[in-house]
């Protein structure tokens, strides 16, 4: 383990399970703007909020927008999630278009999910006894020191032979078997 997960709060992935089976629940439940009315560097706010924030709103009505004017601060989000995560971005001299695209990142989120070590990398409502699956996990080991491409490993030789390999097998035997029989008339 690495030093800076040392001082990381550990836990497990809070997603809700199956989200999106039945229907989707977005995970943004707030989002929080905090400008100022006269700093420069609360410009690219502003103009979101003139020119963007009615298309939000309407587009997710699921999420609760609050709007706070400060005094002589720089613009801040903060988005706050139904597992009860909240992200803080300083939006400093960001233009209207860039504030627009990470709101759009705090919406499709779930919460601060890198701030936490994870314990586990899977999870399941039944756990096995037997270890995760990987795509390798029956495959034949000599594959690691073979050179490939091998026809030893080939897909169709584990195939039983078709029926028309067969007739064109027995035909080439026939073939050779008149061919022979040519030569020894011949001779």
């Amino acid at each position: 383990m690495s030093a800076k997960n040392l001082f990381l709060a550990s836990g497990f992935v809070r997603a809700p399970l199956q989200n999106g089976v039945g229907r989707y629940v977005g995970q943004l439940q707030r989002i929080v703007l905090k400008f100022c009315k006269s700093n420069g560097s609360s410009r690219g706010m502003r103009d979101f909020i003139e020119q963007d924030l009615v298309s939000f709103a309407e587009q997710n009505p699921g999420v609760v927008v609050y709007l706070k004017p400060r005094r002589h601060r720089g613009p801040v989000v903060v988005g706050e999630y139904l597992n009860g995560d909240r992200v803080w971005m300083s939006m400093h001299n960001k233009t209207q278009a860039e504030i627009t695209k990470w709101i759009e990142v705090l919406r499709t989120q779930q919460g601060d999910v890198s701030a936490t070590r994870l314990r586990k990398y899977q999870y399941t409502d039944h756990p096995s006894i037997q270890g995760p699956w990987t795509p390798f996990t029956f495959k034949n080991p000599e594959l690691n020191t073979a050179e490939l491409p091998n026809p030893a490993f080939g897909a169709n030789d584990r195939l039983p032979m078709s029926a028309t390999e067969q007739l064109r097998l027995l035909f080439e035997k026939q073939k050779l078997a008149a061919k022979t029989e040519d030569l020894k008339t011949g001779e």
